[in-house]
């Protein structure tokens, strides 16, 4: 019972001791009573420890392995930007943004051109709407031209004035104007190309002598002209001699008249031949069939040249011819050729409708006055409206 005694002493003591220390004298007991593994993990045969890599505890009794991350992996680098080649262009994404141009001419109420016109005194609309004029210009320019000439076996009146008109344009031309000559009746038939030489075009029109044919299919020759001249670059004329009339065409006026809307540079000039023979039947009483088909007729060749910017002339006698063709060449060469970016720049293929107007300095309209102080009444010529081109073109 002694030593029992001086153990249990000695143990209080030692606690004291420990105690005073700060020691927790539990959590050694504890601790020590836990280094002893579970009855269940060591009598397991079959346990499994985790290998390092795993991540886990590395004694007997840790019940999952927690995968370790991969050492310290390195992001891949980010992709160097190209480096740019001496000499090579950088490339952009380009828009192109439609550009309408527009021959413009401005004449007196006789004819006479008006020069000296600045970009400031015109205005253009396309369908009401006011657009901003980037480029103007105004020169005298070569004639690029067709002379269309109706030649049937119909009348031997109206032969006469069809080449008594053609001589007479071809008398206006210049060294430097490209004129090629195209007759027709049922098809039309080219005498010379395109051509500098006024002989060749004298000797084209000296060819029509014998006509083969009555019928005049006006609109089918006048649609294969312009798809001819449609592939010559620049603007193009189209001087068309003849009587407006149209007896046999493939095609029918809708039809030509939807080709004008869909070309552009092509500029009409039409000369009306045999209005002496109209006039001679009307005064000896002819039904009104005759008078009703020459009117159509007149209308047709007034809708050709207003569509497409030009003008329609209805000579009653030959002598008026040399007086037309000078004020058809002076035309031509004195024109001011105007363009703007539209407004509208949706391609859907629609028709649009232009309009032009002269505009003095204070902002009014333009006032033109003659040599003796007179106003003057001014006309303008512009092609009536445009077809915008489609998406995929």
């Amino acid at each position: 019972m002694g030593i029992k005694r001086m153990r249990t002493a000695r143990n209080m003591l030692l606690t004291l001791v420990l105690c005073a220390l700060g020691v927790n004298v539990g959590s050694l007991r504890a601790q020590d009573s836990s280094q002893q593994p579970p009855a269940n993990l060591q009598q397991n045969p079959n346990k499994q420890e985790a290998p390092p890599e795993a991540g886990g505890p590395d004694s007997d009794f840790g019940p999952y392995a927690i995968p370790k991350k991969k050492a310290e992996e390195t992001p891949p680098p980010a992709p160097e930007k190209p480096k740019k080649i001496e000499g090579m262009p950088d490339y952009s994404i380009k828009v192109d943004v439609p550009l309408v141009s527009l021959d413009v001419l401005v004449t007196t109420k006789d004819g006479q051109f008006i020069p000296g016109l600045k970009k400031e005194n015109f205005r253009i609309f396309e369908d009401g709407n006011p657009q901003a004029i980037s480029n103007f210009n105004q020169s005298t320019a070569p004639i690029t031209a067709v002379m269309l000439i109706e030649y049937a076996n119909t009348n031997i009146r109206y032969m006469y004035d069809a080449l008594n008109a053609s001589y007479n344009f071809a008398a206006t031309l210049k060294p430097d104007d490209w004129i090629a000559v195209v007759s027709y009746d049922m098809r039309p038939q080219i005498l010379t190309d395109f051509t500098q030489d006024k002989r060749a075009v004298m000797g084209a029109l000296n060819m029509l002598r014998i006509p083969g044919f009555s019928e005049r299919n006006l609109f089918d020759a006048l649609y294969d002209t312009i798809d001819r001249v449609e592939q010559i670059d620049g603007r193009k004329y189209i001087i068309l001699i003849s009587t407006g009339r149209d007896t046999f065409s493939k095609l029918n006026l809708d039809q030509i008249l939807k080709k004008l809307k869909n070309t552009q540079n092509v500029t009409i000039y039409a000369v009306s031949v045999g209005r002496e023979y109209r006039e001679r039947a009307e005064a000896m009483g002819v039904g009104g069939l005759i008078t009703t088909d020459w009117l159509q007729a007149d209308n047709q060749m007034n809708t050709f040249a207003h569509l497409t910017g030009g003008r329609a002339y209805f000579p009653r006698f030959e002598g008026e011819l040399p007086e037309i063709f000078k004020d058809v060449g002076s035309d031509i060469r004195n024109q001011y050729t105007l363009a703007y970016h539209p407004t509208n720049t949706k391609l859907d293929g629609s028709y649009r409708k232009l309009k032009v107007e002269l505009t003095g300095p204070d902002g009014g309209p333009l006032k033109v006055r003659d040599q003796k102080g007179k106003d003057v009444k001014v006309q303008i010529y512009a092609r009536e409206g445009y077809t915008a081109k489609h998406q995929v073109e």
